[in-house]
């Protein structure tokens, strides 16, 4: 028999509810640091991405020629910061318009995998080009 002066007892109810609310608040704060993460791979990729483009615009007038795709594509990669766990993709050096509007354009891609403890999140991908305008010959 439950008596009224039982159900009126609130002993250990901030523990269910610090038990309720712990795991919630753990999720949000890891969350924050996967989200500071993909941050911090968007930065690096923009960094290499501006050292690949920087480099592309270097002029040699002794070979009268830019560097190659591959020393650009080089620069990229040694250039980046903050990826550890992702997948890095080779950079694209589209050369299209290279010679009749004097640019060229450089894609580049990183996929950030996401983990939020309990659950595996989304691949983020990231994605960022630049042109950079090359002196013609």
């Amino acid at each position: 028999m439950i008596r009224l002066r039982d159900l009126r007892d609130e002993a250990g109810s901030a523990a269910m509810e610090f038990a309720f609310a712990v795991p919630v608040l753990i999720l949000m704060i890891w969350g924050i640091f996967q989200i500071a993460m993909v941050l911090q791979a968007s930065a690096g990729v923009q960094q290499a991405l501006g050292e690949g483009a920087r480099y592309a615009t270097i002029f040699n007038t002794s070979t009268n020629a830019r560097p190659t795709d591959a020393q650009i594509s080089s620069k990229i990669t040694s250039a980046k910061f903050g990826i550890r766990n992702g997948t890095w993709h080779t950079p694209v050096i589209s050369t299209a318009n290279e010679t009749a509007s004097g640019y060229i354009d450089i894609t580049v891609q990183y996929d950030v995998p996401t983990n939020f403890l309990f659950f595996n999140g989304p691949n983020v991908s990231l994605t960022q080009s630049k042109r950079v305008y090359t002196q013609k010959v």
